[in-house]
């Protein structure tokens, strides 16, 4: 292959020099073949498994698991090439599903021990006999659980599954690599996160970060799933072998084999209320896959399960589970539509046993300021009740649903946001316009809502802000863009940039003036000396003098983020069900959100409304179809199933404004929240309409037909 006259460059897992420098050490010591477990210790610091994701070493994990990538003139070349490529394989048994990595005498896929200590009330189920595959594990609680179960009236107890769906993003996985002879790495990819990328690229490839630059294209779509790296270490490696710059492009099988999708789940869930409608117990299992290598969103789960009800009897138990499958990855809101899917219809199901309507039902048990998160941990100011309020006195909740077959569902999605570290440049230019500059990616409209929120801070029109993106050479460390965080935590860096500069201009004013700093306010843009108000510049007229006062006005920061906290999302959703076909038709449907403080409206309303379909595909049509030996069979958009226009109504967004106290302007992030609450909102619509509880997603016309079959025998 590689004296081929087509082939100019060729790499394997033995070309990466992490694994390289690994090989080497095992070498020198003499160390045996079962120092593979250290390879996993070794690796933990420099990106963990993603090596081994990105080129399999000496085991192919799951089907579509990459092994070698080769580069040639043009791609048609290249896949002739890869044609040309034989593997020899030794088929093991693959673990496909969490009943079959968890059984008695699984193939073991991970070296991780897990050191667990089992505790005499942890709900993990009885099939658990072996831990091998169990990648990780997560136990809150809160309270006393049997006393809490004791003193219910009503309880009710199901299990949920739901199975692997992608992310659905339109634009493939795409990486440009330039390795130039001084040694230095350029990279231009589509990314979350341009900082990310540079950090494992340079621990993979074994160089210094000062030597990546990376540069983010614009973005065709990720919600969450372009997080992380595939193809930008590949392409580095080809580049420096080549000497040339190597493109690489992903097929659209390749993103579904070879990429992570979200994860599937099996859940227990058991809640116990009173006759009054208090509840006073809640008992949550999760097992959720991470796929190939350790890292579900468990912990998401977990954490958000319960979110938007007080319970002081809690106890959530929480599993990663490894299995033969794509490594899983983040998708808008991680592990909370699953916990949502599982929790939500319990609730309803026991606001019916009592007689309460369902959403009165969750206005009793709604959690307020001060109220225990499962980690014990309180929650801060927000808009739970406010939501809740919002959802009764619509008229979509208040107008009846008339009609056979129709019914009308109701659910809360509840996501608690962290926060990291963003960076912002601000330059004043002559005519009184700024130039904002940011390392965050933008896939949601957020170069407008962080434009606007410096353009508030300095008093000018927002059209004369031009915000723009740049590469890790240009702007300082930022976080990767995920977890809704962007307004918040980059506007934050923006806000704090926008204030040095205005003391900044407020000393160029005091220069012309004559005065102390301290004597020149401003208010809205305007600049006014305390010893004289006559003497007044608005922020363009004292931009064109910053030249002769002092040079150009610049300000660089980087701010840490106070914490996004809490968001709460809620649906109402009217269905019509065919019982010959088990197809569902939507009707109508509304979308709450608590955003804190709207900075740009429609911007969070397209978020609501595109979070919603989301939500909706994964209710009702998407999954990954595998065969017995664990090949997907519907790698393509024409065989997995998304919304289309003809599956979906137009999506009322509603905003409620409940501010953030965390912010200056009262965000919350309004990303990811709502494709939570589509799941269990539909289960409960489809419920009442015809009398049928799904537990299993997607809710497909087959499995409604099953359900059906079933209530009739």
């Amino acid at each position: 292959m590689k004296n081929h006259p087509d082939c100019i460059a060729i790499v394997t897992s033995d070309d990466i020099p992490i694994v390289q420098r690994f090989k080497e050490s095992v070498i020198e010591k003499n160390q045996k073949p079962e120092a593979r477990q250290s390879f996993s210790k070794f690796t933990e610091f420099d990106s963990a498994h993603l090596v081994h994701n990105i080129l399999a070493s000496d085991k192919v994990m799951y089907k579509g698991h990459p092994i070698a990538a080769v580069a040639a003139r043009n791609q048609h070349k290249a896949e002739e090439l890869l044609n040309l490529i034989k593997v020899e394989y030794e088929v093991l048994n693959p673990v496909t599903s969490i009943e079959s990595a968890i059984r008695n005498n699984a193939t073991k896929l991970t070296e991780i021990e897990l050191e667990r200590n089992i505790i005499d009330n942890s709900i993990s189920p009885e099939t658990i006999v072996d831990w091998a595959n169990v990648g990780g594990d997560i136990y809150n609680e809160l309270g006393d659980l049997q006393q809490g179960i004791s003193e219910s009236d009503y309880i009710i107890e199901k299990d949920f599954t739901t199975e692997t769906v992608h992310q659905g993003y339109i634009e493939p996985h795409a990486a440009t690599a330039m390795w130039a002879p001084d040694g230095r790495l350029t990279i231009w990819t589509c990314t979350q996160g341009s900082f990310a990328i540079r950090s494992a690229t340079a621990a993979i490839a074994g160089i210094p970060e000062s030597q990546v630059k990376v540069i983010p294209t614009e973005i065709g779509g990720g919600f969450g799933a372009k997080l992380t790296t595939y193809l930008e270490p590949v392409a580095a490696m080809l580049s420096r072998k080549s000497g040339r710059p190597v493109k690489i492009v992903m097929t659209r099988k390749e993103v579904f084999e070879g990429t992570g999708p979200t994860s599937a789940a099996h859940m227990k869930v058991k809640i116990g209320s009173t006759n009054s409608g208090k509840i006073t117990a809640a008992k949550v299992y999760l097992a959720y896959e991470a796929g190939a290598y350790p890292g579900s969103p468990v912990g998401g789960g977990t954490l958000c399960a319960t979110g938007p009800y007080n319970i002081e009897n809690l106890l959530v138990d929480g599993l990663d589970i490894v299995c033969n499958k794509q490594k899983v990855q983040a998708y808008r809101a991680p592990g909370q539509p699953q916990a949502a899917f599982a929790v939500e219809p319990v609730i309803d199901e026991l606001a019916e046993k009592l007689g309460l309507d369902p959403l009165e039902f969750r206005l009793k048990n709604a959690v307020t300021e001060g109220d225990r998160m499962p980690n014990g941990v309180p929650h801060r100011r927000f808009g739970c009740k406010e939501l809740i309020e919002a959802m009764k006195d619509h008229p979509h909740y208040q107008t009846p649903l008339e009609g056979d077959n129709r019914g009308r569902g109701v659910a809360l999605g509840f996501r608690w946001q962290g926060g990291q570290t963003s960076s912002c440049t601000i330059n004043v230019n002559k005519d009184g316009t700024i130039n904002l500059i940011t390392g965050s990616v933008d896939i949601g409209g957020t170069r407008t809502s962080v434009a606007m929120q410096a353009a508030e801070i300095l008093g000018i029109k927002v059209e004369d802000v031009s915000p723009s993106v740049v590469d890790t050479d240009t702007v300082g460390f930022t976080a990767s863009t995920g977890g809704s965080r962007i307004t918040f935590d980059t506007g934050l860096a923006a806000v704090k940039a926008a204030e040095e500069i205005l003391k900044e201009m407020c000393s160029r004013a005091a220069l012309i003036w004559e005065v102390q700093t301290d004597d020149v306010t401003c208010d809205d843009g305007i600049f006014v000396c305390a010893k004289n108000s006559e003497d007044k510049l608005t922020f363009k007229e004292l931009a064109s003098q910053m030249i002769i006062t002092g040079g150009p006005v610049t300000c660089s920061v980087s701010a840490n983020s106070t914490g996004i906290g809490p968001i709460i999302a809620g649906n109402i959703v009217d269905v019509e069900v065919d019982p010959e076909t088990g197809k569902v038709d939507i009707l109508r449907y509304t979308a709450f959100l608590d955003a804190g403080k709207a900075i740009h409206p429609s911007y969070v309303e397209g978020q609501i409304q595109g979070g919603t379909v989301q939500g909706i595909g994964w209710a009702l049509n998407e999954e990954y179809f595998y065969t017995e030996d664990g090949t997907m069979a519907n790698s393509s958009f024409l065989d997995y199933r998304m919304p289309t226009t003809l599956d979906v109504p137009m999506i009322e967004p509603v905003i409620v404004e409940v501010p953030n106290p965390r912010h200056p302007f009262g965000v919350r992030g309004v990303g990811e929240a709502p494709i939570i609450p589509p799941l269990p909102a539909l289960a409960n619509a489809i419920y009442d309409a015809v009398g049928i509880r799904m537990e299993c997603l997607p809710m497909s016309p087959s499995a409604i037909l099953e359900a059906l079959e079933k209530k009739t025998r």
